[in-house]
């Protein structure tokens, strides 16, 4: 759920050069920094790191990344400070500048995953590598994906919701400016997962801070994002592991396939990837066992929880609270179905931030009056679904969306769903938000990464182009890559539009598709 594995292009870099400035003669040393004033900020450190110097670090595993050492050989100035605008507060954040001859004059800030207080140190590395000042925040708290944080402090759950993210871009540009002797001429977000969250909540509430935002399978749903995700766990675990309804993921798989063999090939290419299983109507019962029960198929009770995932959770009156996994997505739901309890990030969100009880049962989750409570309770705090865009799109932003349709952990509707309200309340029609928001549909990518399709794109470039020279992103390259080999790419298409063979050529290859309008 971090947002490390988005490398770029030669082209960012040649952009990037329309903006550099030239060398700051009025350029501080790196050391002279932590004497800077900042208001409700301290800077607790500045120091210089080169290849003599190297900065190493040993980052923690995320949810669906497995961290490890980092050793950072570039030259950069290394600012760690700390924001404290209530008394309850302590936002930790880190500022990483080139040199002057190596900066691109841009800042690029990078997003967090889930409820961790963890700063991204590998995508801040990447950035620094392009020629951005790069910054990043662990928003308010410093401990893992553990929600026991946020228990009797509300000030922190602000934090993490929006505060943080706001308080390190404004405070990282004054540091940008004392260091360099200006500012940066564009600021660019760069997150998926809750970064994708963030991404779009500066679009909603602080519209003038990014130039442009690249917001991958963003959360921003967040009391029904939980409730949905408890609810799906729920159905699966509540009656225990031996229970009938249990599915093993040993046997996902199984489940896997046969969405495949229902779904793959509708589009013109059999290629182990579903383009868009909204257009598949799958039935789970096609895998469901003949005769006794074995490792090749589905039990009926076991049918019946996949129909239910796949349903996504509901009020009592039949209204959708939450969308439903989708066909394709089923090697990734042992995460949440393994038992013998829900991932915690779901529970520990229900326990520590909407009833303040760590002693709360899963058990006795009701979805539809928990998803109510949750919405009273923290919804205005803590989502970010105000599709009013209007004040962010006179500032001249970007926004380049995406989403995985394998997504394992976040419903690939959330996006579309956000998309088109933004559509409709914009009242310019389609194309009329296209001229500022795209949203791009991966097949095949699990959640921000990871998967059998395409899972590898630039949304930096693409947004770069967009903002710096006026050149929307038609189709984005995305591209799979094996053992670090890529065997595949695949061009992605801005929604509704989808990728189509032409009819002949290699089907890895993106040269042979366009993007179009489904017909199958």
């Amino acid at each position: 759920m971090r947002d490390r594995a988005f490398f770029h292009f030669v082209l960012v870099v040649v952009s990037g050069c329309f903006l550099r400035p030239a060398p700051a003669s009025a350029q501080q040393p790196c050391a002279q920094l932590a004497s800077l004033k900042i208001t409700n900020a301290t800077i607790v450190s500045a120091t210089a790191y080169d290849a003599s110097n190297p900065f190493e670090a040993q980052i923690p595993p995320g949810p669906g990344t497995p961290g490890g050492p980092l050793k950072v050989t570039e030259s950069f100035c290394r600012i760690v400070a700390y924001s404290t605008p209530t008394s309850d507060s302590h936002i930790g954040f880190e500022v990483w500048l080139p040199p002057a001859s190596d900066w691109n004059g841009k800042l690029q800030s990078v997003g967090n995953g889930g409820f961790i207080g963890q700063i991204g140190y590998q995508a801040l590395a990447t950035g620094l590598r392009h020629g951005y000042a790069t910054a990043g925040t662990d928003t308010g708290h410093q401990s893992g994906n553990d929600e026991s944080w946020a228990l009797g402090h509300p000030e922190k759950l602000v934090d993490w919701a929006y505060r943080a993210v706001h308080e390190m871009t404004v405070d990282s540009k004054q540091i940008i400016q004392a260091f360099y002797g200006s500012g940066p001429k564009l600021s660019y977000w760069n997150g998926c997962s809750t970064g994708g969250k963030q991404g779009l909540t500066e679009a909603q509430r602080y519209p003038n801070d990014y130039d442009g935002i690249v917001a991958g399978a963003p959360a921003n749903y967040i009391t029904h994002l939980q409730a949905g995700s408890e609810y799906s766990s729920w159905v699966a675990l509540k009656d225990g592991i031996n229970a009938p309804g249990y599915i093993p993921p040993s046997k996902l798989p199984v489940l896997h396939q046969a969405a495949l063999d229902a779904c793959d090939a509708k589009d013109g290419v059999k290629d182990g990837v579903i383009e868009d299983p909204t257009r598949c109507h799958f039935a789970p019962s096609a895998a469901q066992c003949k005769g006794d029960d074995d490792a090749s198929c589905l039990t009926a009770p076991q049918v019946k929880t996949v129909e239910l995932i796949y349903a996504g959770a509901k009020y009592k009156n039949g209204k959708q609270i939450w969308p439903g996994l989708e066909p394709g997505s089923e090697l990734g739901w042992a995460m949440s179905l393994k038992g013998p309890e829900p991932e915690a990030i779901s529970t520990g969100f229900l326990k520590f931030m909407v009833m303040q009880d760590p002693n709360w049962d899963f058990k006795t989750f009701d979805v539809d009056y928990d998803t109510r409570v949750a919405d009273q309770k923290v919804g205005a705090i803590v989502n970010a679904i105000d599709p009013n865009l209007k004040a962010f799109e006179a500032h001249g932003g970007k926004i380049v969306m995406y989403h995985g349709w394998a997504d394992q952990l976040i419903a690939p509707m959330n996006s579309i769903n956000y998309y088109e309200n933004v559509v409709d309340t914009m009242g310019q029609g389609l194309q009329g938000t296209q001229d500022f928001f795209r949203l791009f549909m991966v097949p095949g990518m699990q959640h921000c990464r990871g998967g059998d399709g395409p899972n590898t794109l630039d949304g930096i470039a693409a947004i770069e182009q967009w903002r710096e020279h006026g050149v929307a992103p038609d189709k984005i390259i995305a591209s799979h890559a094996t053992k670090g080999v890529v065997d595949e790419t695949r061009p992605l298409c801005p929604h509704p539009q989808v990728a189509i063979y032409k009819g002949s050529g290699d089907t890895n290859d993106a040269a042979n598709f366009t993007c179009g309008t489904a017909t199958w």
